[in-house]
């Protein structure tokens, strides 16, 4: 046995450094098992691929090996948020129980630093602000000289200012580098170099693959020294590499650059060129291809398979695209000429380079192995990206060759959900991990106890002609006995909305409230819906009543409410990505030209995984218990329905809405129960 193996063995025995030091750990061999496959493949080398089922404690499981190792690590994870709590919350608990101290560093991406010089130019761009909006950018000023981080977290209200914290601090385009004035007191450069010196390193997806495509997050500077990555939150790596892999143009990337360019008439350069006309009519050719891109209608996402966009006529897409880069090369040509005498404008010409690179590449036919799209909101956005990341994983990671002895870096790749077979092919494929060692870790939580699972029938309210005005009727019918508690995921903003509205008039006698998506962060909402906002009493007992949480999106993952704050989770439908997805149209137009099925490899598979994630919601400790209503008969008509079935935790089955309704109200009793007898927590 080896001795990184068998420290970590040791840690988690009974008896053990956690189990003396650390507050709340319980022995789970679900947990010690991974723990020895990570410092297993820590010590040896290799690649590992971990699903640790809801429960397992999959972080101690990889952070206990990681320290415990002496290795230089870095760990990713899925969301800045994630980021902070591995950060600021797991890793000082882990380290002060194993008793030896460790050099950490936190990295971001440049955008949530602090720009010194550009705060002190942020008045430039503050001339239509609201007197609040000043209020804050002086408070930006205040902070920023003591502050040692600079990362703009600190101040919630100016992470949250999209605008103004685009003021203060930098894009990779509008970055001034070594010719910067404040290089001195640059804080992205001062957490790049924290995490060069430290031993762990944290970051997030967005910034590991966003470093990989233009190397400048600081990331691809730490790749050389780093023997161990950990990829938690696995499931989300294809999706986000996806997105920072390929190419991206954007017309708020215009418009800087018009900003920058009209900023020359009133420096050093002032006169050489005409720098306000350019200006004006490389903001004006932008604004002329979003127009043309807006003008059919909103869609935020659109597909791009051919010459132009989806239902974009190519002639006037064509002219949109040439006309913008005509005037991207006149200010190329006008940079060019005179780059020699002002630094600043070697920075500019750069820019026009950059940009000029990318419209090219967009007015070119897209390759078979690429997918392309725009979205199109406040901004126009143009990607072109791989279908998938496998190439520049397998580019990545050590061979998968059994027959190979060389002991080299080792890559952990982990999520509660990443598969529904036992090879976890969803994941791998997509992720070039094919050969690698596999593990799947269940969860400890008796869900045949602890769950219920309910699809009501055809004939039931839930599929009423308006389907979500049935959902809503079952929810409030089951909110009303369990006096809230209730979290409603539903697949699109449509169909939350309307439940939402519905819920919200249903409940209006009941003292329950309805919180939906939007009105708050998604922290606040999570605190408001732990947070019972009334009362009710039997006359003698006092029962505080609970709340109806209706989401979408984001809050199908990374949702953690332990306890009698959640017993019922709702999904309105089968999570099926939209069909004119345009990442997903061209995986599928893929998956065809190979001979494959686009259902049954694509539509399928990402379906049961996003059910899953969203069904692990409801159960998150040992004592939880609850029950997950899924309104959609599909699950138990269509053939298909068994494989969802079949990759959701294993669930009582409950046959029909009298026996959903008894175990509502055997949940309500117990809970009752509970609160006369003094166990619940007040």
């Amino acid at each position: 046995m080896t001795s990184l193996v068998h420290a970590v063995e040791s840690a988690f025995a009974e008896g053990g450094v956690l189990a003396r030091k650390l507050d709340g750990f319980l022995l789970r061999p679900g947990q010690q098992a991974m723990a020895h496959a990570v410092a297993t493949v820590i010590q040896e080398g290799g690649v590992l691929v971990v699903e640790a089922g809801t429960g397992v404690g999959k972080t101690l499981a990889y952070l206990v090996p990681a320290l415990l190792s002496g290795e230089k690590i870095i760990i990713s994870t899925a969301t800045k948020t994630l980021q902070e709590q591995l950060f600021f919350r797991d890793l000082p608990r882990v380290v002060r129980a194993l008793g030896f101290p460790v050099r950490m560093a936190l990295l971001k991406g440049r955008s949530s630093y602090l720009c010194t010089q550009r705060l002190s130019t942020a008045h430039q761009g503050a001339y239509d602000f609201s007197a609040q909006d000043l209020e804050l950018l002086e408070t930006a000023r205040q902070w920023a000289q003591g502050t040692v981080e600079g990362d703009v977290a600190e101040i919630g209200a100016l992470q949250d200012h999209a605008v103004l914290a685009g003021l203060v601090t930098s894009t990779r385009e509008n970055c001034l580098g070594a010719s910067c004035p404040q290089i001195g007191n640059c804080h992205t450069l001062k957490a790049r170099q924290r995490a060069m010196q430290a031993e762990l390193v944290v970051v997030n997806h967005h910034l590991f693959f966003a470093d990989a495509g233009v190397r400048a997050s600081g990331v691809a500077e730490l790749l050389p020294s780093v023997r161990t990555v950990i990829l938690d939150e696995a499931h989300q790596l294809s999706d986000i590499g996806v997105q920072f892999l390929g190419e991206r143009w954007s017309t708020a990337q215009a418009r800087s650059l018009a900003q920058q360019v009209a900023a020359q008439n009133s420096g050093p350069a002032r006169g050489t060129a005409d720098w306000l006309g350019l200006a004006a009519d490389l903001a004006r050719a932008a604004n002329v291809l979003h127009l043309l891109a807006m003008s059919i209608g909103h869609q935020p996402r659109r597909s791009w398979m051919d010459a132009s966009p989806d239902t974009l006529p190519t002639a006037e897409w064509d002219a949109a695209m040439g006309d913008l880069l005509r005037t991207v090369d006149r200010g190329l040509q006008a940079c060019r000429s005179l780059e020699q005498a002002w630094s600043e404008l070697a920075a500019l010409s750069q820019r026009f380079q950059d940009m000029h690179d990318s419209l090219s590449l967009f007015l070119q036919t897209r390759r078979a192995d690429q997918l392309r799209w725009l979205e199109c909101g406040a901004e126009l956005n143009l990607h072109q990206a791989p279908l998938t990341i496998a190439a520049q994983m397998r580019a990545l990671l050590p061979s998968s060759d059994a027959q190979s002895t060389e002991r080299g870096t080792s890559w952990v790749f982990t999520s509660a959900t990443l598969g529904t077979d036992a090879q976890l092919s969803w994941f791998v494929n997509r992720c070039g991990l094919v050969g690698h060692t596999v593990l799947q870790v269940p969860s400890p939580f008796d869900y045949a106890r602890q769950a219920a699972l309910y699809v009501p029938s055809e004939g039931q309210a839930t599929v009423a002609i308006d389907h979500s005005a049935g959902v809503a009727a079952l929810v409030a019918k089951g909110v009303r006995i369990l006096g809230g508690r209730t979290m409603v995921l539903t697949t699109t903003l449509r169909a939350m909305r309307a439940i939402a509205q519905a819920l919200i008039t249903d409940l209006a006698d009941t003292g329950i409230a309805v919180l939906v998506q939007g009105q708050y962060s998604k922290r606040l909402m999570i605190e408001k819906f732990l947070r019972s906002p009334s009362a009710t009493t039997d006359g003698i007992h006092q029962e505080e009543v609970g709340s109806v949480l209706v989401a979408t999106a984001s809050f199908w993952e990374g949702v953690d409410i332990a306890g009698d704050a959640l017993q019922m989770l709702v999904i309105d439908k089968l999570p099926f990505a939209p069909p004119d997805d345009p990442l997903v149209q061209a995986r599928a137009l893929a998956i065809e030209q190979s001979g494959g099925t686009p259902f049954k490899e694509l539509h399928l598979p990402q379906a049961a995984l996003a059910l899953k994630q969203g069904a692990g919601r409801l159960i998150r400790s040992e004592t939880d218990r609850g029950v997950l209503v899924v309104c959609d008969p599909r699950l138990v008509q269509k053939g298909y329905g068994k494989k969802l079935v079949a990759g959701l935790p294993p669930m009582r089955r409950l046959d029909n809405e009298q026996q959903w309704l008894d175990v509502l109200e055997a949940l309500r009793k117990e809970r009752q129960m509970n609160v006369r007898g003094g166990l619940a927590a007040p």
